[in-house]
């Protein structure tokens, strides 16, 4: 029998991200999905099979670029990103690529002060696209240089930079990081692939 869907439960309490922070890491929300959004706690139903795929695919991808480059790193799990102040907003985009020289030992130790270079979202059945847009337009105007919003179900990409509309890339053409990865490059097919396929 298939998962029923529940919308986002929002709760009534606003916080700040530190607030938020402490929040969260309570033992009653343990395994629980939350987001800021304006001060305001909203939790997010946990995403299927299909969207761990896919994003394990985009981080494995985006790491090894990293590696091979010498230079960046990978944050997956919904990492925090402090996209807006006064009210506070926390997003959790499914992968984040930095590039700011900061290591294990000196990383901001709650949520990221410092936006990423590039934001992935990836689609579940369960999003608004309306909502995603929001997220999206958040994260961009918070610093966030670029953001790719990945279907599984369409199987595409489209690319998202503050000002400027969006590029919708299909299964067979090339990814680019350009402007901010300019020297990453994938197929996007490669984001739904099975190893070895």
């Amino acid at each position: 029998m298939p998962a029923v869907a529940t919308a986002p439960m929002t709760l009534t309490r606003h916080m700040n991200a530190s607030e938020f922070f402490d929040w969260v890491h309570r033992a009653e929300n343990r395994n629980r999905f939350f987001e800021l959004d304006c001060g305001e706690v909203v939790e997010m139903p946990p995403p299927g099979k299909p969207h761990g795929f896919v994003c394990g695919n985009v981080a494995r991808i985006l790491g090894n670029f990293a590696i091979q480059r010498h230079k960046g790193y990978i944050c997956t799990n919904d990492t925090g990103v402090i996209v807006e102040h006064d009210p506070d907003t926390v997003r959790g985009p499914d992968v984040t690529f930095y590039d700011d020289g900061q290591t294990l030992d000196n990383m901001d130790r709650q949520y990221a002060e410092r936006p990423p270079l590039l934001a992935v979202e990836v689609m579940s059945p369960n999003d608004r696209i309306n909502k995603t847009i929001r997220r999206i337009t958040q994260m961009l105007r918070g610093g966030v240089a670029v953001v790719w919003l990945v279907d599984p179900d369409s199987r595409d990409v489209s690319i998202y930079r503050l000002g400027q509309d969006p590029i919708l890339l299909v299964e067979a053409q090339e990814l680019t990081g350009a402007p901010v990865l300019a020297d990453f490059r994938c197929q996007v097919a490669e984001f739904f692939a099975m190893p070895g396929v």
